[in-house]
């Protein structure tokens, strides 16, 4: 039987087999507040998947979701501000 691989690493090569540029790896550095504040609110919506939510739950969640709407305006600014340097 043959093989159907392919025969040079070219052909295979990925664009995304690389490591991150450091211009990249600020980038995400900048956005980690957010990611971090995402996680948190994806966290308090899978606990709330199987259970009906409290009072504390519902502080919980919106807690969460406006830490979201606070870093997404945070990271929005720091754009803006940044274009108008």
């Amino acid at each position: 039987m043959k093989s159907i691989a392919a025969v040079q690493a070219v052909v295979t090569a990925d664009e995304y087999d690389r490591e991150p540029t450091a211009a990249e790896l600020d980038a995400i550095e900048t956005e980690m507040p957010l990611i971090r504040a995402e996680v948190e609110l994806l966290d308090v919506r899978i606990a709330l998947l199987d259970r009906a939510p409290n009072e504390l739950d519902h502080k919980r969640l919106r807690r969460a979701h406006n830490r979201v709407l606070v870093e997404r305006a945070v990271l929005a600014n720091r754009g803006t501000a940044g274009e108008a340097a």
